[in-house]
């Protein structure tokens, strides 16, 4: 079925290619916002150190202020239902594949320990049609060294959206690019289980219009809250046995 699904992409290319490149032109390229990337909320202990590492959207593209971006806002969460400090850090950049993020940002991050870790990568990998070999390298690289690097940390992986849902994306495309994000969602959900992480539920997108930003591509503020609230249940799973619990500190 994956092979039928990954030649049917593939033979598809040529709308792949040229719709991409209307929506490129279309679509306002957005900065991330301004703001702090890292933050303490005070708390009872033992702290929460929570780490997001990923692409735009851990940047908080689409937003003014990373005040109401996905880290920020999920950092809030964990401390409001479990009362908690939490010290947050995000590490999120603009078109960053899982290749990248492997190679340049894991490496380049402070010796300092978290104890859960979100990873929200794969979109651009889906966006540039990498294969799923490729993937496979990567993310299942960039598990590797996230792990290796902090052994206790619950580590979440977000997978890709639906991309049938994105309002900026013509039909067609976002049909291509689905079938492109199932087969990674697939092995990333594959390599997560052999690697010792969690992979979450693909986010719902219930609401197109009050989920994504100007550019109909990042979410907005409401779509960063909904995606927090979505991956709160995950922070209060076990490392080792994935089963819903206490909070891991």
């Amino acid at each position: 079925m994956g092979f039928f699904a990954a030649l049917l992409s593939w033979l598809a290319f040529p709308v792949y290619a040229w719709q991409g490149i209307g929506v490129r032109l279309r679509v306002r390229r957005m900065l991330p916002p301004t703001g702090r990337v890292r933050h303490r909320i005070d708390g009872a202990e033992p702290t929460v150190r929570l780490l997001v590492v990923g692409d735009s959207s851990v940047a908080g593209v689409g937003i003014a202020d990373t005040d109401v971006g996905l880290p920020a806002q999920l950092a809030r969460l964990i401390a409001l239902r479990h009362e908690r400090a939490v010290i947050w850090r995000a590490a999120g950049f603009n078109s960053a594949t899982a290749g990248q993020i492997r190679d340049h940002v894991v490496p380049n991050l402070a010796a300092e320990e978290w104890t859960h870790i979100v990873l929200a990568v794969g979109t651009n990998d889906v966006k540039n049609f990498h294969t799923v070999r490729r993937f496979k390298r990567e993310f299942g690289g960039l598990l590797y060294a996230l792990r290796a690097r902090w052994p206790e940390a619950l580590i979440v992986w977000s997978p890709v959206v639906d991309m049938r849902r994105v309002p900026a994306l013509p039909p067609a495309l976002g049909r291509i690019l689905e079938i492109r994000a199932s087969l990674i969602n697939r092995m990333g959900t594959a390599l997560c289980l052999e690697r010792g992480a969690v992979p979450a539920e693909r986010l719902p997108i219930e609401d197109p219009e009050a989920g994504f930003s100007d550019d109909g591509f990042h979410a907005s503020a409401d779509g960063y809250r909904a995606w927090a609230e979505h991956l709160l249940a995950y922070m209060q799973e076990e490392k080792q046995t994935h089963r819903p619990g206490r909070l891991v500190a």
